[in-house]
């Protein structure tokens, strides 16, 4: 088994994690017979060798014939979790540049391939199907595989297994030369579209759409009974898909990209299975969060989900509507009539939780008691901290805004929520609730006035005087109480930064706020000029400096510099800093609309609404002409969005009203 282990300079060979000296130990240790010790080694070994991907080390091909060896071996303890990593290494190689790939690897897979084709043929069907996907995601030709694959169709009984048998054939048949045998596995993979059992059809349709992309649509019909038939859960026990209904959902979802409506709407027919129910919704969600103009056709669907018997359906429902915002609020009594819905989503909260949001992004003012109710009550409902989710596939995670994401666009009823944000802020010493619902004071600014008690009083605690001078800066004059604790919180902050790179942004922000609630411009300047114009993080100073107006006209120069900054948000706020400085429209104005100009072919950055909403202030006809090049934005049906989550939506909706917001102030010259 150890052949030549021991020949091999690993010390000199590389891994994820330096010298790869450590791989004969690992591999000894994956060979038992301790299985628990097997099972970290092999775990380490991946982190190693493999990783994240991305690229094929010097490490690995050296290590392949044993992975190959130790997984043929029938009472090794980890031949499923060697033969992923081997998987994983196959894939990679077949997918990332030739340059990311050792030049080693491509000798030692074909010396390894004859090893790993004898697999296809083990006793065991989970090693089977281990080894039929780690087949049929190399890059070898189907020429070398296709023998092997077809020789165990015929002999291979297990449903499981023949639904990778047939994936694996569709990519062998692709890869070139396939030799006398590729027109054989094409033709059985036709016939496989008329199976009587549904689940190899769906897999015929995965393996032939490659080949043909008008195929999938052309099968929509097999495609949905196979998705909604109970037998759909045979794929959780697949080497190459392993997952249930929403996961396979999910990944048939891709061979719709341009035909994905009749394909959800199939999905969210009714169904007696919950989990058919809630995958539904989820490719729902993915699929509007693409277009705007996927909504009239699924928003009927998604509402009728409202009344459904499971939690999670109506969980999700919900939160679609909340997504939608305006364009659901014709469902703003069905979902009012959900806000005494106890039902829980796992660890997402209550259906009546997600009632309030869909209320409150409707605009509806039936969420308004229940807020206050949760503020003043002994439960939220709603997480005090932001959380981003990158996209998964073609699927949509139901999620609820952060407390302060769900209150700040409710300012119009501001009068009834700053009482009960008084009351809380009194009663909690949790630093993240306080940032919370100081961040929502900060964005009300004056409307939140009647707070000025609380938050004289939350200046006193270390961990919490920072998110009360953001919301006493906002506020302004009224505050001006605060203006002697900020000048030494200040102080005391300028004294330590030298030190400490926080210290140098809570100087910024106690010195801005010092200013805002009646100070001099002159010390303000004196701390946020330079972190504005020299500081390495330099966006929140900028933002800072722009709310002193002429004052920072000293640094004018340095800010038209800064307005070509190859960073989105520098240039923004440097652009904005230097209108309000100077009045200089002619350097403003094209930089802000240099950061928003991608948008026109599609391209979202978190910096655009801010540029749009800087355009806005400035108006005026010197910005007509830009107004007229964004305008072009609220005519695209693609979702102007970086997020997947339910801000797929919300960034959309805000872009789209800030453009609108600056056509309206920039009347033509």
């Amino acid at each position: 088994m150890w052949e030549g282990l021991d020949t091999i300079d690993w010390a000199g060979l590389r891994h994820n994690y330096g010298s790869a000296h450590d791989v004969p130990g690992l591999l000894r240790r994956c060979a038992g017979p301790d299985q628990e010790d097997a099972v970290q080694a092999a775990g380490k070994l991946d982190a190693a060798v493999f990783h994240q991907g991305g690229g094929i080390c010097s490490a690995a091909p050296a290590t392949l014939p044993f992975l190959v060896d130790l997984a043929a071996r029938p009472d090794n303890p980890v031949r499923l979790e060697l033969l992923e990593l081997l998987t994983n290494l196959a894939d990679t190689a077949a997918l990332v540049a030739p340059e990311r790939v050792d030049p080693a690897w491509g000798p030692a897979w074909e010396r390894a391939l004859p090893d790993l084709l004898r697999l296809l043929a083990d006793p065991e069907p989970r090693i089977r199907r281990a080894a039929i996907d780690a087949v049929g995601r190399c890059a070898s030709p189907g020429e070398l595989t296709l023998p092997a694959l077809l020789a165990q169709w015929d002999a291979e009984r297990d449903p499981a297994t023949r639904l990778d048998l047939a994936l694996a054939l569709g990519c062998a048949a692709l890869r070139r030369p396939t030799g006398d045998r590729g027109t054989e596995a094409l033709a059985l993979l036709h016939r496989l579209l008329a199976d009587r059992e549904p689940q190899l059809r769906l897999a015929a349709v995965h393996a032939l759409a490659p080949t043909d992309p008008g195929l999938a649509p052309r099968h929509l019909g097999a495609v949905l009974a196979a998705l909604r038939d109970p037998g759909v859960g045979l794929w959780r026990e697949t080497g190459t898909a392993g997952c249930g209904v929403l996961g396979m959902q999910s990944w048939t979802a891709d061979l719709y990209q341009d035909s994905a409506t009749p394909y959800v709407l199939g999905l969210l027919a009714d169904h007696p299975d919950a989990e058919q129910r809630a995958g539904a919704l989820s490719l729902a969600g993915w699929l509007l969060s693409q277009r705007r103009s996927h909504t009239p056709a699924l928003l009927p669907g998604i509402a009728a989900r409202l009344t459904d018997p499971d939690p999670e359906v109506r969980f999700r429902a919900t939160e679609l509507l909340a997504c939608l915002g305006p364009d659901a609020a014709a469902h703003g009594d069905a979902v009012a009539g959900l806000l005494d819905d106890t039902g829980v989503f796992g660890n997402s909260g209550t259906v009546a939780d997600a009632a309030v949001w869909a209320l409150a992004r409707m605009g509806d003012p039936r969420c308004v008691p229940a807020l206050v109710d949760r503020l003043t009550g002994p439960r939220l409902g709603f997480p005090c901290s932001s959380t981003h989710r990158s996209r998964l596939g073609s699927t949509h995670w139901p999620e609820l805004p952060a407390l302060h994401e769900l209150l700040i666009p409710l300012q119009d009823h501001a009068d009834r929520f700053v009482p009960a944000i008084r009351v809380r802020l009194r009663d909690t010493d949790h630093p993240q609730l306080v940032r919370s619902l100081c961040e929502v004071l900060s964005v009300w600014g004056a409307l939140a006035t009647a707070a000025l008690p609380e938050l004289l009083a939350l200046l006193d605690g270390e961990s919490t005087w920072m998110h009360a001078a953001t919301a006493l800066g906002s506020i302004g004059p009224a505050g001006g109480a605060a203006h002697d604790a900020l000048r030494s919180r200040a102080a005391a902050a300028t004294a330590e930064a030298e030190t400490e790179a926080a210290s140098g942004r809570h100087a910024v922000l106690a010195a801005w706020a010092a200013y805002r609630v009646g100070g001099e411009p002159g010390p303000a300047l004196a701390v946020i000029g330079p972190a504005a114009t020299e500081g390495r993080f330099r966006h929140p100073a900028l933002r800072r400096l722009a709310d002193l107006g002429p004052h920072a006209a000293p640094y004018a120069d340095r800010l038209r510099e800064l307005t070509a900054d190859r960073d989105p948000w520098t240039a923004v706020e440097a652009a904005h800093a230097l209108w309000a400085a100077t009045g200089d429209t002619d350097t403003a104005v094209p930089a802000l609309l240099a950061v928003c100009r991608p948008l026109l072919q599609g391209r979202y950055l978190p910096a655009m609404p801010a540029a749009v909403r800087h355009l806005t202030r400035i108006g005026g006809p010197a910005v007509h002409p830009t107004a007229t090049v964004l305008a072009e934005v609220l005519h695209q049906d693609e979702r102007l969005t970086a997020s997947a989550d339910w801000r797929a939506f919300t960034e959309d909706d805000a872009l789209r009203a800030a453009v609108t917001d600056l056509l309206a102030t920039a009347p033509r010259p």
